[in-house]
């Protein structure tokens, strides 16, 4: 024969789940009404795909010693980028690509869906073609009518939608609203300790994904690249066009040194000689600039080459087999595992708080005692 709980500071759980289980009938409506709701909400959620890339740069060189740096990244802490002779080193990477010059280059791309029926730039497609949650856009409506209400007097804004209005200096409402939209589905993130960069891509498309992440890594690469050689490169254009000068310039003396040379050949006046002569010495003088500049060309070429990052493509662009997002089988059985608690929480109360009440009765027979 079982034993009987007489102790009231002990709750059975045999009693609990007797108490529960006459309320069974209410269990099965909160579990079946919670997992078909579930299901109903989150299905018309759009399915998203993400790509990531990540890529290691070329670090310029820094004036902190090997030990102390490999000392410092074991901790977490970067001072060789700190140190770095450049403005742009891979820490602040991230911020490059949010800045709306990035989001702006980023509208002329063209993206094409899976399954064919797409063919647009990155502008439109997030403009337009965004799949769009049906219960979302009552919330969204009464979003957009509280943003009229509280907003100030409105700013002229600039005729049309193209993407190229006044290059980034002054956009419109809906160039703002596809700038946040890509900042919201595209992400960086560099590792403190070695600098490896990792671009991160969503969208409703795994074709499209991979394809503006792999945009993304090139136009990342172009801009550090124009960094890091805008001196170089300036310099090589500088001495370009000085090496076509001097170029000019040592054909006209040449060419006046033969005429006058041709045109006087058997004269023997001493004015002649001396003016043979002087020609001669600025032809050289010329040809010497020449060779110059073109020596100075050629060392700037170099420093341009020199100055050109490479980078390293660890993980490359691949178009997503499966879906990152909404996880709706764990958003179903998380939401009916939480009906279920509540439920339990419900049935028992009554049980619970007179449970309760006995412990604290008893508790007060105790101290009178």
């Amino acid at each position: 024969m079982a034993e009987i709980n007489t102790d009231p500071e002990i709750i059975d759980l045999r009693e609990v789940v007797g108490t529960l289980w006459k309320r069974k009938a209410l269990f099965i409506k909160v579990i079946v009404l919670t997992f078909v709701l579930s299901c109903i909400w989150i299905v018309p959620f759009p399915r998203t795909y993400t790509t990531t890339i990540t890529l290691a740069p070329e670090i310029a060189g820094s004036s902190v010693s090997g030990a102390l740096g490999s000392v410092a990244s074991s901790f977490g802490i970067d001072l060789g980028s700190g140190q770095s002779t450049d403005a742009i080193y891979p820490i602040i990477y991230p911020d490059v690509i949010e800045s709306t010059k990035f989001d702006i280059s980023l509208f002329d791309v063209r993206v094409k869906d899976i399954d064919g029926e797409v063919d647009t730039t990155y502008f439109h497609y997030l403009q337009k073609l965004q799949k769009q949650t049906i219960w979302l856009v009552p919330f969204s409506w009464v979003s957009k009518q509280l943003r009229k209400l509280t907003e100030s007097a409105p700013v002229p804004q600039p005729s049309g939608e193209g993407q190229n209005v006044d290059q980034g200096f002054f956009l419109s409402k809906p160039q703002m609203d596809v700038i946040e939209s890509i900042r919201g589905k595209i992400s960086c993130d560099v590792d403190k300790k070695t600098d490896v960069i990792t671009i991160t891509v969503q969208d409703q498309d795994p074709l499209i994904s991979a394809a503006i992440a792999d945009s993304v890594r090139l136009l990342l690469q172009d801009y550090i690249i124009e960094y890091r050689t805008k001196k170089a490169r300036v310099d090589v254009d500088f001495y370009s066009d000085l090496l076509k000068k001097s170029k000019l310039e040592y054909d006209v003396a040449l060419e006046q040194y033969s005429v006058y040379a041709d045109s006087h050949r058997e004269t023997s006046l001493e004015t002649v000689t001396a003016r043979l002569e002087m020609l001669r010495n600025e032809k050289e003088l010329k040809l010497n600039a020449y060779n110059l500049v073109a020596g100075q060309l050629q060392a700037a070429q170099a420093r341009l080459q020199e100055r050109t990052p490479a980078f390293t493509v660890i993980q490359p662009a691949v178009v997503p087999l499966k879906a990152t997002g909404p996880k709706r089988m764990i958003f179903v059985v998380s939401m009916t595992m939480l009906a279920f608690i509540v439920t339990c929480m419900w049935a028992g109360k009554d049980f619970i708080t007179h449970q309760l009440t006995h412990i604290k009765t008893r508790g007060v027979e105790d101290n009178a005692e």
